[in-house]
């Protein structure tokens, strides 16, 4: 199927959220989530907040907020949503003009509402990388995107939702009150380094008016067919791997898209219960019922979805590979969630079309090791961008992905 066919039937299929779905995952949160006014004008609309729990609280954070704010649903394009976030503010006084503010998108947590970051807290990982920017003195809003928390499903893996939910979560806190600066910096990781890198791209189109000086992304997905290509190779279809999850959770995504869809018609009766786990349950538990059943992609499917998930592929692009400002990509070297050749090929394509692409690979490093691995190296280009200092990229010596 051609790209331009893929798009138009993803087109056609996109829209309001399935009203019911055994894979979305509603509800188990607090009342915090729900909203029951009309969600009507401009997005990027601050709607309520309140303190964090201590335990949500990251450390090198003042003060920690959930806030719930107005956006645009991001499949159709039209109807206004409302999403969950959390804003964190650094310790000390604030310098003229605000905090610096870093926007971040996080990685895969699962697609039901009770793995929403603002109510289940955040990994380890996660806790370490962004208590350090706050320990720098950066304010960090962090959105739950689309789906995570509140009503409606959380469309994995598609970049205009994400994208959408993380311009707004800016508007919001930028009007709301919270002491953060008017430019921003853009970081993610994972889901949330592809939901990242879309931002940047979206973001002339969507919210111009907002003063994005860079982005920060490692282990960025790119469903390029050089890049699937690239991914399949690196997860054998009989070998036991936790990265199958990632197949489950975007059966949740083609439940949104496509209403023909059912997962029993793909996934074996013996895998069916796992598969419909991702309604409950978050990424972590997911990938440990892959382990602790020994399922592979050949035990898990009695047919390939392959041909449903073009439409799903499509809605997991970018809208623009020549970004405006400065890209930032960490690559672990020893990836295996994200292939470094994926990433790559994205930097290099992105340094084609025009971008001032930073690639660092981090040889040793996992996906998940590159996030707290890069920060050197990170620190410097957020320091400089906000600085309105000009970034060297790199694009005539890219890396190359290191030895399979």
């Amino acid at each position: 199927m051609r790209l331009c066919a893929v798009l138009a039937l993803a087109a056609a299929l996109a829209g309001p959220a399935a009203a019911a779905s055994s894979l979305q995952g509603d509800g188990g949160v607090p009342d915090f989530y729900a909203w029951s006014g009309k969600v009507k004008g401009k997005p990027g609309k601050l709607l309520r907040q309140e303190p964090l729990a201590p335990a949500l609280v990251l450390d090198g954070a003042a003060s920690g907020a959930r806030i719930l704010y107005t956006s645009t649903e991001g499949l159709g394009g039209k109807d206004r949503v409302v999403v969950s976030g959390a804003v964190f503010i650094p310790r000390g006084e604030a310098p003229k003009g605000g905090w610096p503010l870093l926007a971040w998108a996080h990685g895969t947590v699962g697609v039901a509402d009770v793995c929403a970051p603002s109510f289940a807290g955040r990994s380890p990982r996660d806790k370490t990388y962004l208590g350090y920017w706050l320990s720098k003195g950066y304010a960090v809003v962090a959105s739950d995107y689309q789906g995570l928390g509140v009503a409606g499903g959380h469309p994995y893996l598609a970049t205009r939702p994400s994208a959408y939910s993380v311009l707004d979560s800016v508007r919001a806190v930028q009007k709301g009150g919270f002491p953060v600066s008017r430019s921003v910096v853009l970081i993610g990781q994972s889901q949330g380094g592809g939901a990242a890198f879309a931002t940047a791209g979206y973001a002339s189109s969507y919210a111009p008016e907002l003063d994005i000086r860079g982005t920060v992304a490692t282990g960025t997905p790119y469903f390029s067919p050089e890049a699937q290509a690239a991914l399949q190779a690196a997860r054998p279809r009989d070998a036991v791997d936790p990265t199958l999850g990632y197949n489950f959770l975007i059966h949740s995504l083609l439940e949104q898209i496509d209403p023909g869809f059912r997962v029993e018609d793909y996934v074996t009766d013996a895998a069916l219960p796992l598969a419909r786990s991702v309604a409950t349950t978050c990424f972590g538990e997911l990938a440990g019922g892959v382990m602790r059943g020994g399922w592979t992609f050949n035990r898990a499917y009695k047919a390939d979805p392959a041909d449903r998930m073009l439409p799903a592929y499509a809605l997991m692009g970018y809208p623009t590979l020549k970004i405006p400002t400065p890209v930032f990509m960490g690559t672990g070297g020893s990836d295996r969630d994200v292939p470094p050749g994926m990433q790559l090929s994205l930097a290099a394509d992105a340094c084609r079309a025009g971008t001032v692409i930073q690639s660092h690979v981090y040889p040793g490093l996992d996906h998940s090791g590159a996030v707290n691995g890069s920060t050197r190296e990170s620190s410097a280009f957020v320091e400089a961008v906000f600085a309105g200092k000009p970034v060297a990229g790199n694009c005539k010596s890219l890396p190359t992905p290191p030895p399979a």
